[in-house]
Formats: C-alpha cells, structure tokens, sequence
C-alpha cells in the first residue's frame, strides 16, 4: 500500500451485488478469480470485529429474464454478505451512488471520506461506483481481487476474458480514480489499520 494521509474517520467498505444471481453460469458465462467470495468474507470479518462501516449494494434488475430480478431467489444477497450492515442500498443501475437511499448523502452525513469497494461485476457496478467515488472526491480503494467478472465479446467480435476485462479496469481506476490493492494489503496494514 503506497503511503498515504489516512482518513480521519475509517473507510466504509461497499460490497457490491454480491447476490445469489450471479452464480447462474448459462446465465452470465464463465467467471474469473474463483477466490474473490473468500476475500469478500475475510474483509466483511474484518470491518465488523472492527465495528467500522459496512454498506451492502444490492441489484433490482428490469431486465426480463434477469437472474437479479427482484422477488426472484437470484435476488437475494449471497450468504457471505450475513451480518450487520450499515446501511443498504438498491439499484437499478450501474453505480451506488444512483441508488436508494442516497449514499453520497450518507457517506458525508457520517463524515466518511473513504470508502473501500468489492463485489460483483468488476468492470461493471464496481468500476462505475469506483469512477463516481473518485469524481465526487473520496478516497477510493478497490480490493481488485475481492470482485470478479465475466467474459465478454467486443463490437468487433472479438472474445475478451474475465481476466483480460479485470486487468483492464485495474488500469482505468489506479491512480486516476482509485488505489487498487489486493484484500491482503487491507487486511495486513495501510487503510484499514487506523482506529476511529
């Protein structure tokens, strides 16, 4: 973790759409990063034994057939997600912070300038909530290996892999909209080790 001015208050850690749905392969394709739930769990752990601020994300889908529809089993939240959270949010979007209640408004009410975000997709809901963090001027951490994604296909028809797709949002974000880490760098020192 690159040294840093911590933030006063600890960072909320935003777990995004880590919901049942998105296990339906013949739905979403094939997935990368088989380890992202175990790091999902392990900073979850962490945030809660630390009584720090835990926002869960959750998908209501319009899209007909989607696995995230709400009132669907696809729409409830994974069982890792199981604990106390702060506060939760819904979508209908890409990003958090377009959701009910607001979480911006949130965030700054309880004088919370950094967040930390992982969950499902990588390029997706997490990537858009990382750019919109990063313009609205938190501090921005994305765990890169606790989201994953799927693979896709170009415009021009080329196959492009849940890796690829990964990496490529890494390279978007750092430096420019977030610090992306590894769940080992929040769980072994850096942002998450300051007290309230």
């Amino acid at each position: 973790m690159p040294d840093r001015p911590l933030a006063l208050r600890p960072p909320a850690l935003v777990v995004i759409d880590v919901q049942k749905g998105f296990d339906d392969a013949n739905f979403w394709g094939r997935r990368n990063n088989p380890e992202c739930e175990t790091n999902i769990a392990a900073l979850l752990a962490r945030w809660r034994r630390q009584g720090w601020p835990v926002v869960l994300v959750r998908h209501d889908s319009s899209t007909p057939g989607s696995p995230l529809t709400p009132g669907s089993p696809g729409h409830e939240f994974q069982e890792i997600t199981e604990g106390p959270a702060d506060l939760v949010v819904t979508k209908s979007v890409n990003s958090a912070f377009l959701g009910v209640p607001d979480l911006n408004t949130w965030l700054r009410g309880n004088d919370l300038s950094e967040v930390v975000i992982c969950g499902i997709t990588t390029n997706h809901c997490c990537e858009t909530t990382a750019r919109m963090a990063g313009n609205l001027g938190y501090e921005t951490v994305f765990a890169i290996d606790a989201t994953y994604t799927f693979g896709r296909v170009s415009p021009d028809g080329t196959e492009m892999s849940a890796d690829l797709l990964s990496e490529v949002t890494a390279t978007n974000l750092h430096g420019e909209f977030a610090t992306v880490v590894h769940t080992a760098e929040l769980l072994g020192g850096g942002v998450a080790q300051h007290p309230r």
